[in-house]
């Protein structure tokens, strides 16, 4: 669909024009760990593209979680070099991060990488970045990951995975690095052809992610009921593509699911540019999120990389509208016209004004720590090098006013969360069957859609 620009412009002032001054979010310093660094895994074979040791650390900023005790944080490679060209196995980080305060408002930051564990199916079978180990359903029962998107789980013992690839939504074991199930996905956010190849993908697919655009960022709810994945760009049936192929959709879906039942529950998220994409998620409480947006342009590039805070109440489940428009909020659904509520969005910080230096293109992971000394809440975001030898893997550090997050609620430490039961029932639900809602507690969310002209 072509969109005018007068409709397209007036789309996006509406989408920005409420947005209030940024968060008192201080940037008090960063460190990295070298491009060239070597992990734990004894893999020290280079892989296809002829260059790339097999143990490289690299791509670590593409998902990063803290673990809810002292310094420890997990974070995760995605895919591994030459993008889904090499057969990289997956694996996991664990890593240490400690602040030292040097001054008012800076701080040394210094991670280590202190342990490796490489992520395998139920029986076994190694993951791995491959774009062509996938099946012909494109099911779980492929081997190709792309990891994006990592959270602990409320016991403690193991961690959520959103894969970019399926899309798909995987809980793994922390001590053997095995697949222990598989989330519900709806059927909307799969492909129906996949392919190595992206441009086939976007050209057999008609509903679906988009090629190297699927579940990018996860969030899990201080009480470890409710996971939250954010999709990179809007799904193919969302007005995604205009007829040259070109970006022009702005409303991306946030999937919910509830990880005791399977119940899942749809939202749009606005961006401000067809050219943006999410990269994560991050519980403030059970109903509020940070979300980061960007553009995928280097530093002397870039125009635009924000952190936007996201309220769920009051905003429409989804879940049963086939296609969402490209841009706006009118939805045609039965015959009849209707108005979608988006998710509630402001400016949480610009990280193109926040102070770093040398803004990276690729700023993926963003996870709390433990509060500062001061009281200030702790900040971690990390940034994606793409495993090239020569570019740091970058860890920045912010601090955050509580007044500027009222309603925050840090996570249990592990275990210690009144749902803290690993792996459920919820194990035996295949990926594409579809899961009925069910209401909550605190949280409110409109179920039902409002019609135009009606009272």
């Amino acid at each position: 669909m072509k969109l005018s620009p007068i409709l397209l412009s007036a789309t996006l002032a509406l989408s920005t024009a409420t947005l209030p001054a940024q968060a008192a979010v201080t940037f008090i310093g960063e460190g990295s760990i070298p491009g060239d660094a070597v992990d734990q895994s004894k893999l020290d074979r280079k892989l296809e593209d002829g260059a790339s040791p097999h143990n490289r650390v690299g791509g670590l900023g593409s998902a990063i979680t803290y673990s809810g005790n002292g310094n420890s944080y997990l974070a995760l490679p995605d895919r591994g070099p030459a993008g889904g060209k090499t057969s990289y196995f997956n694996r996991l980080y664990r890593i240490d991060i400690k602040l030292a305060k040097l001054a008012e408002n800076r701080y040394a930051v210094e991670p280590a990488l202190t342990s490796t564990l490489l992520l395998r199916t139920e029986d076994g079978r190694q993951f791995t970045g491959h774009a062509a180990a996938f099946d012909a359903i494109n099911s779980p029962d492929g081997l190709r990951l792309d990891p994006e998107g990592l959270r602990i789980s409320g016991c403690g013992h193991t961690a959520l995975i959103c894969d970019e690839y399926g899309p798909h939504i995987y809980e793994v074991d922390l001590k053997s690095g095995k697949r222990i199930r598989n989330l519900p996905v709806p059927r909307k956010f799969l492909v129906d052809f996949p392919s190595e190849n992206p441009d086939e993908e976007k050209s057999k697919n008609l509903t679906g992610r988009q090629p190297n655009r699927g579940f990018e960022g996860l969030a899990i709810t201080p009480d470890g009921a409710r996971l939250l994945a954010v999709i990179q760009q809007p799904l193919l049936q969302d007005g995604a593509l205009g007829t040259d192929r070109k970006p022009v959709g702005v409303n991306c879906r946030i999937l919910e699911v509830d990880l005791q039942s399977g119940a899942v529950r749809e939202y749009m998220y606005v961006m401000e540019r067809p050219a943006n994409g999410l990269s994560e998620i991050l519980a403030i409480n059970d109903h509020e999120f940070l979300i980061i947006e960007h553009d995928s342009k280097p530093a002397a590039e870039t125009t635009f990389k924000s952190i936007f805070r996201v309220d769920l109440n009051g905003a429409t489940d989804v879940r049963s509208i086939k296609a969402l428009p490209s841009t706006g909020n009118t939805v045609s659904d039965g015959g009849g016209t209707n108005q979608v509520t988006p998710v509630a969005k402001t400016l949480f910080v610009d990280l193109l004004r926040a102070g770093i230096p040398d803004m990276p293109e690729k700023v993926e992971g963003l996870t709390f720590g433990p509060d500062l000394g001061d009281g200030r809440h702790l900040l971690i975001a990390s940034a994606d090098n793409d495993f090239a030898g020569d570019r740091a893997s970058r860890f920045m550090a912010f601090a955050v006013d509580p007044a500027d997050l009222p309603r925050y609620q840090p996570l249990p430490r592990a275990g210690a969360g009144p749902n803290h039961a690993c792996s459920t029932p919820l194990n035996r639900v295949a990926s594409g069957q579809p899961a009925h809602s069910k209401e909550r507690g605190s949280h409110t969310a409109h179920t039902k859609l409002t019609r135009l002209g009606s009272n």
